[in-house]
Protein backbone atom coordinates (compact mmCIF):
# COMPACT_ATOMS: atom_id res chain seq x y z
CA UNK A 1 0.00 0.00 0.00
CA UNK A 2 1.43 3.28 -0.88
CA UNK A 3 1.90 5.68 1.64
CA UNK A 4 2.60 8.98 1.03
CA UNK A 5 3.35 11.80 3.23
CA UNK A 6 5.40 14.04 1.29
CA UNK A 7 3.03 14.90 -0.98
CA UNK A 8 1.83 16.46 2.21
CA UNK A 9 5.06 16.46 4.43
CA UNK A 10 7.23 19.15 3.18
CA UNK A 11 9.89 17.60 5.64
CA UNK A 12 11.05 15.95 2.74
CA UNK A 13 13.31 13.62 4.11
CA UNK A 14 14.66 15.28 7.04
CA UNK A 15 14.97 13.26 9.90
CA UNK A 16 13.30 14.31 13.18
CA UNK A 17 16.22 12.76 15.66
CA UNK A 18 13.26 13.14 18.97
CA UNK A 19 12.59 9.60 17.33
CA UNK A 20 10.92 11.30 14.17
CA UNK A 21 12.18 10.14 11.02
CA UNK A 22 9.38 11.28 8.73
CA UNK A 23 10.70 10.13 5.55
CA UNK A 24 8.56 9.83 2.68
CA UNK A 25 7.44 7.78 0.46
CA UNK A 26 8.64 5.81 -2.41
CA UNK A 27 8.28 2.41 -5.06
CA UNK A 28 10.52 -0.79 -5.33
CA UNK A 29 12.63 -1.16 -8.10
CA UNK A 30 14.03 -4.96 -7.78
CA UNK A 31 13.03 -7.86 -6.82
CA UNK A 32 14.45 -10.01 -3.60
CA UNK A 33 15.06 -13.54 -3.84
CA UNK A 34 17.51 -15.86 -2.42
CA UNK A 35 20.75 -17.16 -4.42
CA UNK A 36 20.38 -19.71 -6.81
CA UNK A 37 21.98 -20.62 -10.06
CA UNK A 38 18.37 -20.93 -11.40
CA UNK A 39 17.39 -17.49 -11.24
CA UNK A 40 17.90 -15.50 -14.35
CA UNK A 41 21.24 -13.67 -14.84
CA UNK A 42 20.02 -10.82 -16.88
CA UNK A 43 16.51 -8.98 -16.25
CA UNK A 44 14.82 -6.77 -18.85
CA UNK A 45 13.95 -3.50 -17.00
CA UNK A 46 10.21 -3.21 -17.93
CA UNK A 47 10.06 0.11 -18.97
CA UNK A 48 12.58 0.23 -21.45
CA UNK A 49 12.59 -3.39 -22.87
CA UNK A 50 15.77 -2.52 -24.93
CA UNK A 51 18.14 -2.27 -21.92
CA UNK A 52 19.45 -5.44 -20.20
CA UNK A 53 20.97 -5.71 -16.87
CA UNK A 54 23.51 -8.26 -16.08
CA UNK A 55 22.95 -9.64 -13.11
CA UNK A 56 25.73 -12.32 -13.59
CA UNK A 57 28.60 -10.85 -11.75
CA UNK A 58 25.93 -10.07 -8.57
CA UNK A 59 25.27 -13.99 -8.25
CA UNK A 60 28.66 -15.22 -8.93
CA UNK A 61 29.57 -12.87 -5.86
CA UNK A 62 26.47 -14.31 -4.35
CA UNK A 63 27.63 -18.22 -4.91
CA UNK A 64 31.51 -17.47 -3.96
CA UNK A 65 30.10 -16.27 -0.41
CA UNK A 66 27.87 -19.30 0.25
CA UNK A 67 31.12 -21.43 -0.75
CA UNK A 68 34.24 -19.61 0.77
CA UNK A 69 32.94 -17.44 3.39
CA UNK A 70 34.09 -18.18 6.89
CA UNK A 71 32.51 -16.45 9.38
CA UNK A 72 34.29 -15.35 12.72
CA UNK A 73 32.35 -15.92 16.43
CA UNK A 74 31.93 -11.76 15.95
CA UNK A 75 30.23 -11.91 12.55
CA UNK A 76 26.43 -10.44 12.84
CA UNK A 77 23.83 -12.24 11.52
CA UNK A 78 24.66 -13.34 7.58
CA UNK A 79 21.46 -14.98 6.66
CA UNK A 80 20.23 -14.81 2.98
CA UNK A 81 17.77 -12.73 3.95
CA UNK A 82 20.37 -10.19 5.33
CA UNK A 83 22.14 -10.18 2.53
CA UNK A 84 19.66 -9.52 0.61
CA UNK A 85 18.69 -6.44 2.60
CA UNK A 86 22.71 -5.58 2.27
CA UNK A 87 22.21 -6.05 -1.49
CA UNK A 88 19.27 -3.62 -1.85
CA UNK A 89 20.63 -0.97 0.37
CA UNK A 90 23.51 -1.15 -1.22
CA UNK A 91 21.93 -0.22 -4.76
CA UNK A 92 19.78 2.08 -3.08
CA UNK A 93 23.26 3.99 -1.63
CA UNK A 94 24.97 3.99 -5.25
CA UNK A 95 22.24 6.65 -5.92
CA UNK A 96 24.11 8.82 -3.51
CA UNK A 97 20.82 10.67 -2.12
CA UNK A 98 20.93 10.36 1.59
CA UNK A 99 17.15 10.88 1.50
CA UNK A 100 16.57 7.43 -0.66
CA UNK A 101 16.54 4.85 1.98
CA UNK A 102 16.00 1.15 2.43
CA UNK A 103 14.05 0.86 5.75
CA UNK A 104 14.75 -2.98 7.06
CA UNK A 105 12.53 -4.41 9.68
CA UNK A 106 13.63 -2.55 12.48
CA UNK A 107 14.53 1.21 10.79
CA UNK A 108 10.97 0.34 9.35
CA UNK A 109 8.83 -0.32 12.77
CA UNK A 110 10.59 2.68 13.82
CA UNK A 111 9.37 4.62 11.19
CA UNK A 112 5.68 3.41 11.96
CA UNK A 113 5.94 4.64 15.55
CA UNK A 114 7.67 7.49 14.83
CA UNK A 115 4.39 9.03 12.33
CA UNK A 116 2.08 7.93 14.98
CA UNK A 117 4.01 10.31 17.26
CA UNK A 118 6.15 8.63 19.74
CA UNK A 119 8.20 10.99 20.20
CA UNK A 120 11.32 9.76 22.24
CA UNK A 121 15.25 11.72 21.99
CA UNK A 122 17.15 14.63 21.82
CA UNK A 123 14.74 16.75 19.90
CA UNK A 124 16.52 17.94 16.88
CA UNK A 125 16.37 16.99 13.32
CA UNK A 126 18.99 16.26 10.94
CA UNK A 127 20.11 16.16 7.55
CA UNK A 128 22.51 15.76 4.86
CA UNK A 129 24.79 18.42 3.39
CA UNK A 130 27.43 18.71 1.64
CA UNK A 131 27.95 15.22 2.35
CA UNK A 132 28.12 15.57 5.98
CA UNK A 133 25.69 14.86 8.67
CA UNK A 134 24.42 18.37 9.91
CA UNK A 135 21.83 19.95 12.67
CA UNK A 136 19.38 21.40 10.49
CA UNK A 137 17.55 22.70 13.63
CA UNK A 138 16.94 22.00 17.79
CA UNK A 139 13.63 22.12 18.52
CA UNK A 140 12.34 24.33 21.11
CA UNK A 141 12.81 23.64 25.06
CA UNK A 142 14.56 20.52 24.18
CA UNK A 143 17.43 18.61 25.40
CA UNK A 144 19.34 19.39 22.37
CA UNK A 145 18.40 23.29 22.59
CA UNK A 146 19.72 23.20 26.23
CA UNK A 147 22.94 21.23 25.06
CA UNK A 148 23.71 24.20 23.23
CA UNK A 149 23.86 22.22 19.90
CA UNK A 150 22.99 25.23 16.80
CA UNK A 151 21.62 24.81 13.44
CA UNK A 152 24.29 24.40 10.98
CA UNK A 153 26.15 22.13 13.49
CA UNK A 154 28.22 19.17 11.70
CA UNK A 155 27.74 15.63 13.61
CA UNK A 156 31.08 13.69 12.97
CA UNK A 157 30.69 11.49 15.68
CA UNK A 158 27.84 9.60 17.37
CA UNK A 159 28.94 8.22 20.72
CA UNK A 160 32.81 8.16 18.70
CA UNK A 161 31.43 6.06 15.77
CA UNK A 162 32.47 8.39 12.57
CA UNK A 163 29.25 9.45 10.81
CA UNK A 164 31.42 9.68 7.57
CA UNK A 165 30.20 6.89 5.49
CA UNK A 166 27.05 6.37 7.76
CA UNK A 167 23.53 7.15 5.67
CA UNK A 168 20.84 9.30 7.56
CA UNK A 169 18.49 6.47 8.73
CA UNK A 170 21.65 4.56 10.32
CA UNK A 171 22.79 7.83 11.92
CA UNK A 172 19.02 9.08 13.75
CA UNK A 173 19.10 5.42 15.12
CA UNK A 174 22.20 5.97 16.77
CA UNK A 175 20.99 9.11 18.25
CA UNK A 176 17.75 8.32 19.57
CA UNK A 177 17.15 5.73 22.14
CA UNK A 178 15.68 5.21 25.42
CA UNK A 179 14.50 7.86 27.93
CA UNK A 180 17.23 8.60 30.50
CA UNK A 181 19.94 7.15 28.57
CA UNK A 182 22.76 10.09 27.09
CA UNK A 183 24.48 9.99 23.34
CA UNK A 184 27.41 11.70 23.06
CA UNK A 185 27.99 14.08 19.83
CA UNK A 186 31.27 15.17 18.48
CA UNK A 187 30.15 18.74 16.96
CA UNK A 188 32.22 20.46 14.41
CA UNK A 189 31.37 24.42 14.73
CA UNK A 190 32.98 26.77 12.54
CA UNK A 191 33.63 29.07 14.75
CA UNK A 192 35.34 26.31 16.88
CA UNK A 193 38.88 26.04 16.76
CA UNK A 194 38.16 22.25 17.26
CA UNK A 195 35.45 20.05 17.31
CA UNK A 196 33.38 19.86 21.14
CA UNK A 197 31.43 16.59 22.26
CA UNK A 198 28.27 17.19 23.95
CA UNK A 199 26.66 14.55 26.12
CA UNK A 200 22.96 14.77 25.54
CA UNK A 201 19.91 12.90 27.31
CA UNK A 202 17.02 11.78 26.00
CA UNK A 203 13.44 12.77 27.02
CA UNK A 204 10.25 12.32 25.99
CA UNK A 205 9.54 15.75 23.60
CA UNK A 206 7.00 17.63 23.11
CA UNK A 207 6.89 19.39 20.62
CA UNK A 208 5.77 23.12 20.70
CA UNK A 209 3.73 24.53 17.91
CA UNK A 210 3.93 28.63 17.77
CA UNK A 211 4.16 31.51 20.61
CA UNK A 212 2.88 35.08 20.37
CA UNK A 213 3.20 38.34 22.02
CA UNK A 214 1.96 41.90 21.28
CA UNK A 215 5.53 43.70 21.96
CA UNK A 216 5.27 47.64 23.40
CA UNK A 217 6.41 49.28 19.95
CA UNK A 218 3.02 47.79 18.66
CA UNK A 219 4.72 44.71 16.47
CA UNK A 220 3.05 41.46 17.40
CA UNK A 221 5.22 38.55 16.49
CA UNK A 222 4.47 35.13 15.76
CA UNK A 223 7.42 32.73 16.28
CA UNK A 224 6.29 29.43 14.46
CA UNK A 225 8.44 26.20 15.25
CA UNK A 226 7.17 23.28 13.12
CA UNK A 227 4.61 22.37 10.88
CA UNK A 228 2.46 20.21 12.56
CA UNK A 229 -1.09 19.02 12.36
CA UNK A 230 -1.83 21.63 14.60
CA UNK A 231 -0.01 24.84 13.05
CA UNK A 232 -3.17 25.73 11.10
CA UNK A 233 -5.36 26.48 13.46
CA UNK A 234 -3.19 27.36 16.33
CA UNK A 235 -1.79 29.84 13.47
CA UNK A 236 -4.99 30.84 12.82
CA UNK A 237 -5.63 31.60 16.77
CA UNK A 238 -2.55 33.87 16.80
CA UNK A 239 -3.89 35.90 13.74
CA UNK A 240 -7.02 36.80 15.37
CA UNK A 241 -5.00 38.40 18.52
CA UNK A 242 -3.02 40.02 15.44
CA UNK A 243 -6.12 41.32 14.58
CA UNK A 244 -7.79 42.33 17.53
CA UNK A 245 -4.59 44.34 18.57
CA UNK A 246 -5.04 46.73 15.48
CA UNK A 247 -1.44 46.45 14.62
CA UNK A 248 -0.11 45.97 11.20
CA UNK A 249 3.08 45.00 12.07
CA UNK A 250 3.72 41.52 12.08
CA UNK A 251 7.31 39.62 12.46
CA UNK A 252 6.93 35.54 11.10
CA UNK A 253 10.09 34.26 13.29
CA UNK A 254 10.77 30.51 11.04
CA UNK A 255 14.21 30.52 12.46
CA UNK A 256 14.92 26.98 13.48
CA UNK A 257 11.72 25.54 11.80
CA UNK A 258 12.70 22.24 9.85
CA UNK A 259 9.21 21.87 8.30
CA UNK A 260 6.45 19.94 8.70
CA UNK A 261 2.97 19.26 6.73
CA UNK A 262 2.90 21.04 3.48
CA UNK A 263 -0.80 21.45 3.60
CA UNK A 264 0.17 23.62 6.47
CA UNK A 265 2.42 25.78 4.91
CA UNK A 266 -0.01 26.34 2.05
CA UNK A 267 -2.87 27.09 4.21
CA UNK A 268 -1.13 29.64 6.30
CA UNK A 269 0.34 31.42 3.21
CA UNK A 270 -3.39 31.53 2.23
CA UNK A 271 -4.20 34.29 4.87
CA UNK A 272 -1.40 36.28 3.31
CA UNK A 273 -2.28 35.52 -0.61
CA UNK A 274 -5.12 36.11 -3.06
CA UNK A 275 -6.76 33.12 -3.82
CA UNK A 276 -4.88 31.15 -6.70
CA UNK A 277 -1.81 32.37 -5.78
CA UNK A 278 1.28 30.06 -6.46
CA UNK A 279 2.65 29.28 -3.13
CA UNK A 280 4.60 26.23 -4.31
CA UNK A 281 5.47 23.92 -7.38
CA UNK A 282 6.27 19.98 -7.60
CA UNK A 283 9.14 19.09 -10.36
CA UNK A 284 9.14 15.65 -11.16
CA UNK A 285 11.72 13.94 -12.66
CA UNK A 286 10.66 11.41 -15.20
CA UNK A 287 9.13 13.91 -17.35
CA UNK A 288 5.81 14.78 -15.66
CA UNK A 289 4.06 18.21 -15.46
CA UNK A 290 4.79 20.26 -12.40
CA UNK A 291 2.02 20.17 -9.69
CA UNK A 292 1.25 23.61 -8.64
CA UNK A 293 -0.09 24.13 -4.91
CA UNK A 294 -1.95 27.57 -4.66
CA UNK A 295 -2.97 29.66 -2.02
CA UNK A 296 -7.22 28.83 -0.87
CA UNK A 297 -7.31 32.22 0.32
CA UNK A 298 -8.69 34.23 2.32
CA UNK A 299 -5.89 36.59 1.85
CA UNK A 300 -7.38 38.97 4.34
CA UNK A 301 -3.89 40.16 5.93
CA UNK A 302 -2.49 41.37 2.34
CA UNK A 303 -3.28 45.16 2.71
CA UNK A 304 -1.64 47.83 4.52
CA UNK A 305 0.54 44.87 5.98
CA UNK A 306 3.82 45.57 7.24
CA UNK A 307 5.54 42.25 7.56
CA UNK A 308 9.14 40.46 8.08
CA UNK A 309 9.71 37.06 8.03
CA UNK A 310 13.01 35.91 9.94
CA UNK A 311 14.97 32.77 8.47
CA UNK A 312 18.22 31.19 9.17
CA UNK A 313 20.14 27.90 8.29
CA UNK A 314 17.64 26.24 10.84
CA UNK A 315 14.37 27.46 8.29
CA UNK A 316 14.29 24.05 6.24
CA UNK A 317 10.96 22.43 3.88
CA UNK A 318 7.92 24.26 5.03
CA UNK A 319 9.30 26.73 6.59
CA UNK A 320 10.97 27.75 3.14
CA UNK A 321 8.26 27.33 1.14
CA UNK A 322 6.12 29.67 3.04
CA UNK A 323 8.66 32.06 3.65
CA UNK A 324 9.73 31.95 -0.39
CA UNK A 325 5.93 32.34 -1.24
CA UNK A 326 5.78 35.51 0.91
CA UNK A 327 9.06 36.83 -0.08
CA UNK A 328 8.35 36.68 -3.89
CA UNK A 329 4.58 37.74 -3.75
CA UNK A 330 6.05 40.89 -1.95
CA UNK A 331 3.87 40.07 0.93
CA UNK A 332 7.31 40.42 3.69
CA UNK A 333 10.69 41.47 3.47
CA UNK A 334 12.96 38.46 4.62
CA UNK A 335 16.00 39.13 7.36
CA UNK A 336 18.40 36.74 8.42
CA UNK A 337 20.97 34.18 7.33
CA UNK A 338 19.94 31.46 4.33
CA UNK A 339 17.85 28.93 4.64
CA UNK A 340 18.83 24.90 4.73
CA UNK A 341 17.56 24.27 1.31
CA UNK A 342 15.68 21.24 1.84
CA UNK A 343 13.24 20.93 -1.21
CA UNK A 344 13.60 17.24 -2.21
CA UNK A 345 10.42 15.38 -2.11
CA UNK A 346 10.11 12.09 -0.35
CA UNK A 347 7.38 9.28 -1.11
CA UNK A 348 7.48 6.12 0.83
CA UNK A 349 6.18 2.62 -0.02
CA UNK A 350 5.57 -0.76 1.63
CA UNK A 351 8.45 -3.85 -0.36
CA UNK A 352 6.59 -6.10 2.02
CA UNK A 353 4.87 -6.54 5.68
CA UNK A 354 8.03 -5.64 7.06
CA UNK A 355 10.06 -3.10 4.53
CA UNK A 356 9.92 -0.55 2.86
CA UNK A 357 11.71 1.70 0.59
CA UNK A 358 11.81 5.44 1.09
CA UNK A 359 12.79 7.56 -2.44
CA UNK A 360 13.33 10.52 -3.53
CA UNK A 361 10.71 11.93 -6.49
CA UNK A 362 10.66 15.20 -7.10
CA UNK A 363 11.79 18.68 -5.86
CA UNK A 364 10.09 21.88 -4.31
CA UNK A 365 10.17 25.08 -6.36
CA UNK A 366 9.66 28.25 -5.45
CA UNK A 367 6.59 30.74 -7.46
CA UNK A 368 9.37 31.86 -9.58
CA UNK A 369 10.78 28.71 -10.33
CA UNK A 370 13.49 28.39 -8.35
CA UNK A 371 14.77 25.23 -6.78
CA UNK A 372 14.51 25.58 -2.61
CA UNK A 373 17.10 22.54 -2.43
CA UNK A 374 19.86 24.67 -4.44
CA UNK A 375 21.34 26.73 -1.90
CA UNK A 376 17.89 27.72 0.09
CA UNK A 377 16.24 31.00 0.29
CA UNK A 378 18.69 34.34 0.31
CA UNK A 379 16.70 36.96 2.39
CA UNK A 380 16.19 40.25 1.51
CA UNK A 381 18.55 41.66 4.45
CA UNK A 382 21.42 39.33 5.59
CA UNK A 383 22.00 39.88 9.16
CA UNK A 384 24.38 37.72 11.14
CA UNK A 385 23.54 37.21 15.30
CA UNK A 386 25.75 37.09 17.91
CA UNK A 387 26.91 34.33 20.51
CA UNK A 388 28.02 34.19 23.46
CA UNK A 389 32.07 32.89 23.16
CA UNK A 390 31.48 29.51 24.99
CA UNK A 391 30.35 27.30 22.20
CA UNK A 392 27.22 26.20 23.81
CA UNK A 393 25.22 28.57 21.42
CA UNK A 394 23.66 30.51 23.67
CA UNK A 395 22.42 33.95 22.06
CA UNK A 396 23.95 37.50 23.02
CA UNK A 397 22.42 39.66 20.52
CA UNK A 398 19.76 39.08 18.59
CA UNK A 399 20.24 41.72 15.73
CA UNK A 400 17.89 39.88 13.50
CA UNK A 401 14.79 40.51 15.55
CA UNK A 402 16.66 44.17 15.95
CA UNK A 403 17.04 44.79 12.61
CA UNK A 404 13.28 43.38 12.21
CA UNK A 405 11.99 46.05 14.35
CA UNK A 406 13.71 48.59 12.90
CA UNK A 407 11.96 48.05 9.33
CA UNK A 408 8.58 47.81 10.82
CA UNK A 409 9.12 50.92 12.81
CA UNK A 410 10.48 52.91 9.46
CA UNK A 411 7.90 55.41 8.07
Amino acid sequence: MMKTFLRNLSLVAVSFVFVAVLFGSGYFIGTKAEGSSSIPVAIVNPSDPNKNVDFATFWKVWNLLDQKFSPSTTTQDVSNQNRVYGAISGMVDSLKDPYTIFLKPEENQQFEENIQGNFEGIGMEVGVQDEILTVIAPLKNTPAEKAGIKAGDKIIKIDDVSTQSMNLSDAVSKIKGKVGTQVKLTIDRKDLKEPMEVKVTREVIIVPTLDSQMRKDGIFVISLYNFSLNSSSDFKKALREFYTSKSNKLILDLRGNPGGFLDSAVDIAGWFLPVGKVVVKEKFSDGQEEKVFRSKGPGIFNENLKMVVLVDGGSASAAEILAGALKQHNIATLVGKNTFGKGSVQEVVDITSETALKVTVAHWLTPDGSSISDGGLAPNIVVENVYEDDGKGKLKEDKQLAEAVKILLKK
